[in-house]
C-alpha cells in the first residue's frame, strides 16, 4: 500500500476500488473496516496469481492495477 502513497493522482482510485471491494454490510460486523471478504481476496488472488491464493503481489502491481482501473473508469 505504501507505494500508493507515492503516487497522489491514484489516491481516489484506490479509496474507490477499495469501497467496491468491500464486503456488503462491513460496518455490521467486526472489524468494521471496509476490507475484502478472505474468500473473495483469495479467489482474486488465485485467478491473478494462480497456485493456492496465498501469493503476495509484488509492490508495483497494486499502482499497475489501479492505473489500469482508472484507465478503464472502474
Amino acid at each position: 500500500m505504501g507505494e500508493v502513497l507515492a503516487h497522489p493522482s491514484l489516491w481516489g482510485t484506490a479509496l474507490r476500488q477499495g469501497y467496491r471491494m468491500a464486503r456488503p454490510g462491513w460496518w455490521r460486523r467486526a472489524p468494521f473496516l471496509p476490507v475484502p471478504d478472505e474468500d473473495y481476496l483469495r479467489f482474486r488472488m488465485e485467478t491473478a496469481y494462480g497456485g493456492a491464493g496465498d501469493q503476495v503481489p509484488e509492490p508495483g502491481h497494486l499502482v499497475t492495477y489501479l492505473r489500469w482501473c482508472r484507465a478503464s473508469k472502474g
